[in-house]
Formats: C-alpha cells, sequence, structure tokens
C-alpha cells in the first residue's frame, strides 16, 4: 500500500474549532437578522450560522457591531428564522486552493459546482487579502501574445497589465474574454463569472470555452438569483486563486465578467448596512472596493509571478461617464471599448479603437512599431471625422490625398482590427505595414 499525504487532511481537521460561540436571535426586519450573545466575541465580516427550526441552517455575514448586539445579512432569504433561533459564530470565509482547482467550477465558499470532490489545499488563502506594498513590486513586464491582431499590435497588453472591457449587454464582451481564456499567454487563467443567469454557466464553459480553456483555467460562479454576498464574494475569492498560483511563481491571467454586477452586489450590501447612495445610486464605499480590488492584481514581486487582469465592465448606452466605468478608468492601465455600432455592422470584437488605449504604451514597443501605431490612429482617426460626409456621397477623390489614403486604408485596417493570429503566423506589424504602405502608394499615385 502506496503512502497517504495526510498533510492537507491533518491541516483541515485542525481548523474545526473545539469550542463554538452561540447567540440568539432577537429580530428579523427588511432581510436583516439582529443576533444577541455574540457582540464581544464576532468580528466585522465573521460569519454565523443561523440554525432555523424548520429546514437547513442558514449563513450569514456579520455586517454591524454594536454592543452585545450584531446586525447579520443572511446569504438567503431569511424565511422560516424565528426569534430565538441557536446562531453559532463561524471564522471569516477562507479558501484553501491548490493545483488540483485547475480545470473545475467553484462557487464563492470554494465548493465545487461541477459535481465531482474537490480536495483543498494546505494553506488557506484570505479572501480580502492586502496587496503586494508598492515598493516591492516588480515593473510590467514583456508583451503577451493574446492570438488577436488588435491586441498584439495596437492596443498590447503586458504581463502585469490590468485592462477594462467597457461595453454595453450583447456586444460580445463574453465571447472575447473566453478568446483569451482560451488563446493568450499564461500559465493559469482564473475566470470569475458574477451575477450570471444560470442557464448561461453550463453554455459558457461548454460551447464558448470549450475543453481548451477549461483545461487550464479555475473558474468561479455565483448566479444572479445568489444573495449580493455571495456576488460581491465571487470577484475577492476568484483574486484569492489568482494570488495563490502568483504566489507559487505562474503567470496569471485573471479575468472578470464583470465588476458592474460586483459594484451593484455591493450597493445591496452597503445599503443594508444603511450607508446613504450618493453617487448616481451607489454608496461612496465603492470607490475603495473597486480600487482595491484591482490593486490586488498587476506585477508581483521581482522575479516572482503576476496577474494580468481584463475586467469587463457593463456601460449602459455607452455612458463611459457613470460611476464604475469612471472609477476604473482612473484605476487601470487602460481600456478597450466596445462599440454597438460596429457589433451592428458585423465586425467581432467591436473595439472602437479610438476610444480604447493601452497604457503599455509606448514602452511595449519599438520606436518603428509606434509609428505604426501613430499612423494607423491617425488615418482611422480622419476616417471617422469624414465619416459623414462619405456616407453622404460628398467625398470627392483627389482633393485630399490625407483623407484618400484614409479611404484606401478603412476596409483593410477594419478587418485588420478584428483578426485573430494564430501563434505560427507572421508578425502582426508586418500585416500592418504592409497595409500602410499600400494606402500610401496609392496616394503617391495619384499625386
Amino acid at each position: 500500500m502506496t503512502d497517504m499525504n495526510w498533510a492537507p487532511l491533518l491541516k483541515a481537521a485542525a481548523r474545526i474549532p473545539i469550542v463554538k460561540q452561540v447567540g440568539r436571535v432577537s429580530a428579523v426586519e427588511s432581510g436583516l437578522l439582529e443576533v444577541m450573545g455574540l457582540g464581544m466575541e464576532a468580528g466585522h465580516g465573521d460569519q454565523v450560522l443561523v440554525s432555523r427550526r424548520t429546514g437547513p441552517p442558514v449563513l450569514g455575514e456579520v455586517l454591524r457591531l454594536g454592543g452585545d448586539k450584531l446586525t447579520v445579512l443572511p446569504e438567503t432569504i431569511p424565511e422560516g428564522v424565528a426569534l430565538g433561533d441557536r446562531v453559532t459564530l463561524q471564522k471569516a470565509a477562507a479558501i484553501a486552493p491548490n493545483d488540483r482547482w485547475i480545470g473545475r467550477i467553484i462557487d464563492p465558499s470554494g465548493k465545487p459546482l461541477d459535481g465531482r470532490g474537490l480536495s483543498q489545499g494546505e494553506e488557506e488563502q484570505p479572501l480580502r487579502a492586502t496587496p503586494i506594498p508598492p515598493a516591492e513590486r516588480a515593473l510590467l513586464g514583456e508583451r503577451l501574445e493574446t492570438g488577436m491582431t488588435a491586441f498584439n499590435t495596437l492596443l498590447p497588453i503586458v504581463q502585469g497589465q490590468r485592462i477594462g472591457l467597457f461595453a454595453g449587454s450583447g456586444v460580445g464582451k463574453s465571447s472575447l474574454l473566453a478568446h483569451f481564456a482560451c488563446h493568450m499567454q499564461a500559465d493559469v487563467v482564473v475566470l470569475a463569472l458574477i451575477g450570471e443567469r444560470g442557464r448561461e454557466l453550463g453554455e459558457f464553459v461548454q460551447t464558448v470555452l470549450g475543453p481548451q480553456g477549461l483545461s487550464r483555467t479555475v473558474i468561479v460562479a455565483s448566479t444572479s438569483d445568489q444573495s449580493p454576498l455571495m456576488r460581491r464574494r465571487c470577484a475577492w475569492t476568484a483574486m484569492a486563486v489568482a494570488e495563490y498560483f502568483r504566489d507559487k511563481g505562474r503567470q496569471v491571467l485573471f479575468l472578470a465578467d464583470s465588476l458592474t454586477r460586483f459594484a451593484e452586489a455591493h450597493r445591496e450590501v452597503a445599503v443594508a448596512t444603511g450607508e446613504l447612495p450618493t453617487m448616481r445610486g451607489y454608496p461612496p464605499s465603492l470607490a475603495h472596493q473597486l480600487m482595491s480590488l484591482c490593486e490586488r492584481a498587476g506585477p508581483g514581486r521581482v522575479e516572482g509571478g503576476t496577474i494580468t487582469a481584463i475586467l469587463s465592465v457593463l456601460v449602459a448606452a455607452s455612458d463611459m461617464e457613470e460611476p464604475v466605468a469612471d472609477i476604473l478608468r482612473g484605476v487601470l492601465d487602460g481600456h478597450v471599448v466596445l462599440d454597438r455600432a460596429i457589433a451592428e455592422r458585423g465586425r467581432f470584437p467591436a473595439i472602437d479603437l479610438l476610444r480604447s488605449v493601452s497604457r503599455s504604451l509606448p514602452a511595449a514597443a519599438s520606436e518603428g512599431e509606434n509609428e505604426l501605431i501613430a499612423q494607423t490612429r491617425s488615418l482611422l482617426g480622419l476616417y471617422e471625422k469624414s465619416r459623414l460626409m462619405i456616407d453622404a456621397g460628398l467625398y470627392e477623390e483627389g482633393r485630399n490625398k490625407e483623407l484618400d489614403c484614409a479611404v484606401a486604408a478603412w476596409a483593410e485596417l477594419d478587418s485588420f482590427i478584428s483578426a485573430h493570429e494564430p501563434r505560427s503566423a507572421p508578425n502582426s506589424f508586418e500585416k500592418l505595414r504592409l497595409i500602410l504602405r499600400k494606402a500610401q502608394s496609392v496616394q503617391a499615385h495619384e499625386r
């Protein structure tokens, strides 16, 4: 009989408390529970287990402390909870990931959602860890291969960069995230599906992501019907998993869909604690919550792992000034805007290049490559500025040589932005150089 590694089991057993503190439900109001008897033992953010007289126990989180009273937000509807019900104090939520989590689907509590057993690691990871001190962080790393020409050239992503993906619903952000999960250069992918529709999880995993993407991915999922505590915790759990692999020296790709639903979940929790919604319905604490989550991603320590993050943001009616989008634009290292009008004319991904920016430039490209990027943006900007005139049939070839060049290059540049590129394909910048050279030759011929 082979020797077994009992260390994980023994450490898990050691985490089981010998003595549990017990209180009682003293009030139920507006979906919140008031608990007596645990005020001197519990801490903010601790979990409690409410034993109902009928039905399974209800797990909740401590939101407020006041004397001997606790205010608890339950993770499910507190139906059946009665005065005097027994309340047991639990420890704060934590997870213990390991390499066997790769290829698995888990919930925000670290429990499997794919019907198979899930082994636990030896060390627990706090869900709300402190970011690496800024003075100890490495610089942004090398440019990453993404499998798409636009991100390999015009909007480069480098190791440790944090990019926002801003899009309305149904514009293709989920498909783009799945492409990154399958094709982007990384050792491990951690995907947070926050507040997803339940029926879409299986479809996303089996059809959009597929076996290739799942084979190197840890998926943390919470559905839209779950409590705001679980939806908010989904992002923290996924980040904790990413930090575990980063600390093992891995290059981690962190994908989140979407931070808007994280913000909506936090709003529900904050309002329950009495915080006033002052930023277009969002509480003031939202800015800190988003910033602290994003700061946990990025470069790790020198010669260690990194977390490269791509975070999607839902923007209703393309309003880039709404609070979530506005906060994140100032925190992240660039943003990519997906435009509905571009999607409606059949180009995917529907990247609006002129409204998108990667703050890894100009360092992520050579002098010649930066010149090609500038020329491309200039031509596309000139074309967009003159689009109304072109569509109305008022454009006359030969009257403006620069516009002639932009018109000649536009169709090929538009196709270039949406092209997928296998790793064995020629350098994307060479393709871009040929497109610009061809357009310039048309301009020179007219002269």
